[in-house]
């Protein structure tokens, strides 16, 4: 079962490299000038027709698979990096993990975000924290998690100097992956 997803995942990174690629743009468009100019030698009947249309259903529908497997390998990828960066930084530890949250969530933090960034726009001098700040909490896990990842700053209020000391960690880091060996048949 390994084997089988390594396969398919090194082969949705193949397509998806070629479907991006100029060359299969102008292939698709010779393609489509190909099937127009027969149309008056099949005197534009229901089969000429049908030609295109189950082509390009095909071809989309196995496209939608192969490229959403790319896609969500990629988007995970650089999510590890971005953690990695967050662990390895003065950034706050608790952005880590949050692209779990819920539609809702994740727009308040986005308005706070950019409020604390229009106010340090304002400023000379000195970060924004993370602290917290009051929220409305939701019943469920998601809204709990997000409900702690809160920018204390107003706009309008001046940011304290971030110290020098290191910060604590609120998230867990990732635990370290056992190196697989092999042994001798």
């Amino acid at each position: 079962m390994e084997g089988a997803k390594k396969l398919f995942a090194h082969f949705a990174t193949k397509v998806s490299e070629l479907a991006g690629a100029p060359v299969t743009f102008v292939l698709a468009v010779i393609s489509v000038l190909i099937w127009a100019s027969l149309g008056p030698v099949f005197d534009y009947s229901e089969t000429w027709q049908l030609v295109i249309n189950t082509g390009t259903t095909i071809v989309t529908f196995l496209m939608v698979f192969v490229l959403q497997n790319a896609q969500t390998r990629d988007t995970r990828a650089i999510q590890a990096k971005l953690d990695e960066i967050i662990l390895t930084s003065h950034a706050e530890n608790r952005f880590i993990g949050i692209e779990n949250l819920d539609e809702d969530d994740l727009k308040h933090l986005d308005r706070l975000v950019a409020k604390a960034a229009k106010g340090r726009a304002n400023q000379t001098n000195g970060d924004v924290a993370l602290a917290d700040e009051p929220r409305k909490q939701k019943g469920n896990k998601r809204g709990r998690a997000a409900a702690e990842l809160k920018i204390s700053q107003a706009a309008d209020k001046p940011a304290a100097p971030r110290k020098a000391t290191p910060q604590k960690a609120t998230a867990a880091k990732p635990k370290p992956r056992k190196q697989k060996t092999k042994t001798a048949p």
